[in-house]
């Protein structure tokens, strides 16, 4: 099976971001992460956001992107500052409710992407939708989740939330084996309906048959730890999962 690396999403730990961002970098080298995915930039500029990671030997594993910033004039400015940064994953944490409340919209949603997709291959860039628990909710016989990667290119990358996916009722593990090669980066998260704030090994995922399942078939090349409830200070959390992980031969 695979061996894949692990990141850390670094909305998990916003808030020591913005206070100290190359501390805080340099924190999560020190734990043991082998790359982060950005969810916003702290003021710095790609190249310097470039340097601090390689100077703690962390690669970056995805950033998100919000659409507007992947639609029209903004998609060459989004190209040249991932560029600059060395990324690949461009992944859209979500899209607004009207561009997913019915079947035909979902539709509509997924050609978007595959325009996207097309005019970022020429770059090696990769577009990708990150699922919460709505996309799983019933619509009009379907799911909105399945309904857009149904319809969109073996390119556009699912990355699968699975703790999300299991609050929204679906078996992470039977979604990686339904889209194979897909699964290109994962969002390893926990879910506890008893325990919002459970960390990774603490809740109901099947993390066993997860991996299993991402190492196979799933195509998935990063595992990016999320958490997003914290029992602890978020880099203590974030620290645990990983350490947690690790016990488990990640």
């Amino acid at each position: 099976m695979a061996i894949i690396p692990i990141a850390l999403q670094l909305y998990s730990i916003r808030d020591d971001c913005a206070e100290d961002l190359p501390g805080t970098l340099k924190a999560v080298a020190e734990m043991g992460y082998e790359g982060v995915e950005f969810a916003g930039y702290h003021g710095y500029s790609a190249p310097e956001l470039r340097q601090m990671l390689e100077d703690l030997g962390l690669t970056v594993a995805g950033a998100h992107v919000g659409l507007d910033n992947l639609l029209g004039e903004d998609l060459e400015a989004t190209i040249a500052f991932n560029q600059a940064l060395g990324n690949q994953f461009l992944i859209v944490p979500g899209v607004e409710e009207e561009r997913r409340n019915s079947r035909a919209a979902a539709l509509e949603t997924a050609q978007l992407f595959n325009e996207i997709s097309a005019k970022l291959r020429s770059h090696d860039m990769w577009v990708g939708y990150h699922n919460h628990y709505a996309e799983f909710e019933p619509l009009e016989g379907e799911t909105f989740f399945d309904i857009f990667f149904s319809n969109t290119d073996a390119d556009v990358v699912m990355q699968l939330d699975v703790g999300h996916a299991l609050h929204g009722g679906a078996d992470p593990t039977d979604v990686v084996k339904r889209y194979p090669g897909r699964a290109r980066t994962v969002h390893l998260k926990e879910w506890d309906p008893a325990n919002e704030g459970a960390l990774i090994g603490e809740g109901n995922v099947p993390w066993e048959d997860l991996f299993r399942a991402c190492e196979t078939v799933g195509g998935t090349q990063w595992y990016i730890v999320e958490h997003e409830v914290y029992p602890y200070p978020p880099m203590e959390c974030v620290k645990r999962c990983l350490a947690t992980l690790q016990q488990m031969g990640k």
